[in-house]
C-alpha cells in the first residue's frame, strides 16, 4: 500500500490541503475543531510529512549537525541532553558524527554535514584544527561546546568555567588538611586551564606542594600517572584528576598498591559523569554544568538562525563541587 499523502489527510478531515499544512506547521490561525479534525485524520491514517519535500519548500532541513570529539566521553551525555531538549522544542533534529572516527578514515569531520545541508553545526569537545571552522562558519552557523580553544570570528563558544572548577577542588583538598597534592593533567585548552588554576591556588596558599603528571585523559592514562605518583617516597595524600575517567584509573592504581580511599588517599575527578555517581565509586568531582552548557549552545545556535549573534560570544557556565566518598582529611603521619 502506498503511504498516505497530505491530500488523503485533507479528504479524511474534510478540509483543504493548505489548512492541513497550517496545522502541521503549528499555526494558531486554525479553529480548534478544524485542528482536531486534521490531527485525528493524521493519527488514523498514520500520515508522516515528507521531510525532503518540506526542506525544498522551506530551503531548510531542520537538522543540526553535532560533531563529537570522542563518542566515548560520558560527560557528553549530559551536554547532548541539554542541547537536544532545546533543539527539539524548536522543531530541530540532531545528526551525530564521531570526529575521531572520521579523522581515522581520512574524512573531513564536518564535510558530511555540509553535504547533507544541515542548518547549523555544534562541535562538542576539542578539534585538532579549530581554525578550520572558519570556512564552515561562512556557510552555516557554528557553535563550539565544551572546549576553550580559540575559534574564528562568528563562532560562539559555550563551556564550563574550568579555572573556577579546579579552584574549587584545590581549595577543598587544602581545607581538609592535605599538603602533598598531585594533579593528573590533560591536554588542550581545557587541560591547561585546569592545571594552571590548580598551580595558582597552591602557590597563593603557599602551604602545600603541587605535583603535576601528564595524561591522555583516559582510564589507562590516569592509572599510569597514578602509579608514578604513588610510587614516590613522598607520595601525595590527594590526587586531583583532570576528569572522571582518569580518576577511575587512579582508584585502580591505589587499590593495587594497597592504599585505601579515602583513608590513605583522597581522589577527586571532574565532570560529574554517571560513572562518578556509581555507588561503589561515589567519587568526589566537579559538576561541570554539562546540561546547562548544552542548553546554552542550543540557544546560541537558535539566535544565529534568527539573525542574532555578531562576531561570536564566549559563555561560561558555573561549576559546583560534588563532595562524596573519596575525599577525607589525610591520615595522621
Amino acid at each position: 500500500m502506498r503511504p498516505p499523502t497530505i491530500r488523503d489527510v485533507a479528504d479524511r478531515a474534510g478540509v483543504s490541503k493548505s489548512l492541513v499544512s497550517l496545522v502541521l506547521r503549528g499555526s494558531d490561525q486554525v479553529r480548534a475543531e478544524k485542528r482536531e479534525a486534521v490531527l485525528r485524520a493524521v493519527r488514523e491514517l498514520g500520515y508522516r510529512p515528507n521531510a525532503a519535500a518540506r526542506s525544498l519548500s522551506e530551503q531548510r532541513t531542520r537538522t543540526v549537525g553535532v560533531l563529537l570529539h570522542d563518542l566515548r566521553n560520558p560527560w557528553y551525555v549530559d551536554l547532548l541532553d541539554g542541547l537536544n531538549s532545546l533543539l527539539h522544542a524548536g522543531g530541530l533534529h540532531m545528526l551525530l558524527a564521531d570526529a575521531r572516527l572520521n579523522r581515522r578514515v581520512g574524512q573531513d569531520p564536518a564535510g558530511p554535514f555540509l553535504d547533507l545541508g544541515t542548518d547549523g553545526l555544534v562541535v562538542v569537545g576539542t578539534l585538532p584544527d579549530p581554525a578550520a571552522l572558519g570556512t564552515i562558519a561562512e556557510r552555516i552557523p557554528v557553535v563550539v561546546a565544551g572546549a576553550r580553544e580559540p575559534v574564528p570570528a562568528g563562532v560562539d563558544v559555550v563551556a564550563g568555567d574550568d579555572e573556577q572548577g579546579a579552584r574549587l577542588v584545590t581549595e577543598h583538598l587544602l581545607g581538609l588538611g592535605h599538603r602533598r597534592i598531585a594533579h593528573i593533567a590533560g591536554y588542550g585548552a581545557v587541560g591547561e586551564l585546569r592545571r594552571r588554576s590548580f598551580e595558582a591556588v597552591m602557590r597563593a596558599r603557599g602551604t602545600g606542594r603541587a605535583l603535576v603528571e601528564a595524561s591522555d585523559m583516559t582510564e589507562e592514562g590516569g592509572h599510569r600517572a597514578a602509579v608514578r605518583l604513588l610510587g614516590r617516597p613522598d607520595r601525595p595524600t590527594a590526587v586531583f584528576a583532570v576528569n572522571d575517567i582518569a580518576s577511575v584509573g587512579v582508584l585502580s592504581a591505589a587499590e593495587e598498591l594497597g592504599l585505601r580511599v579515602p583513608r590513605d588517599l583522597s581522589v577527586v575527578g571532574y565532570d560529574n559523569t554517571s560513572t562518578s555517581r556509581l555507588r561503589h565509586l561515589w567519587l568526589t568531582t566537579v559538576d561541570n554544568a554539562g546540561h546547562e552548557v548544552g542548553r546554552r549552545a542550543a540557544r546560541c545556535l537558535l539566535d544565529r538562525f534568527e539573525g542574532r549573534g555578531g562576531d561570536g560570544r564566549v559563555q561560561l557556565a558555573a561549576p559546583t563541587l560534588e563532595i562524596r566518598g573519596t575525599t577525607a582529611p589525610p591520615a595522621a603521619g
